[in-house]
């Protein structure tokens, strides 16, 4: 059955995409949170990554991030296309870049909606999409002294 919408808080914002950025410098989730803070939004799901201490079976020790110059348009473009598809009211996504330790945050995205079922759903397609397509290459640094470069796309 189709949803009816009596109230224009039930849509999407004019313009929702709050905070968009790839940074040098470490990353705030109270700034993230309060960008998509929207008086509309019933549900606000933000997630955020961190660096662990392994990944495929192996000791990491510390990474570093690096982005194409391209990469901010490629994450609006991502983020654009996430307004377009959910009924987003506020949108918001930091990305580290440079030299980050064990359990710094790498990236916080934070999306707010009408509904919480939105608000889950629009945030793990941003993120995804994210991972996927915005330019950015991870260079891990593991314990026994090898390294590996991962692309984000």
């Amino acid at each position: 059955m189709a949803r009816t919408y009596d109230h224009p808080g039930e849509l999407a914002a004019t313009d929702p995409v709050k905070l968009l950025a790839i940074r040098e410098t470490p990353l705030s989730l109270d700034e993230v949170f309060r960008a998509v803070g929207d008086d509309a939004a019933g549900g606000t799901a933000l997630f955020v990554g961190t660096v662990r201490n392994h990944d495929g079976g192996a000791d990491v020790d510390a990474l570093g991030y690096s982005s194409h110059p391209s990469a901010e348009a490629e994450l609006r473009r991502v983020a654009e296309k996430v307004v377009a598809d959910y009924p987003v009211r506020a949108l918001a996504a930091v990305h580290r870049v440079g030299d980050l330790e064990v359990g710094d945050l790498a990236v916080v995205v934070a999306v707010s909606c009408p509904h919480r079922a939105e608000a889950f759903e629009a945030c793990r397609k941003l993120i995804d999409d994210l991972k996927h397509e915005v330019p950015i290459w991870k260079h891990q640094r593991f314990s026994d002294g090898t390294e590996e470069w991962v692309g984000a796309c």
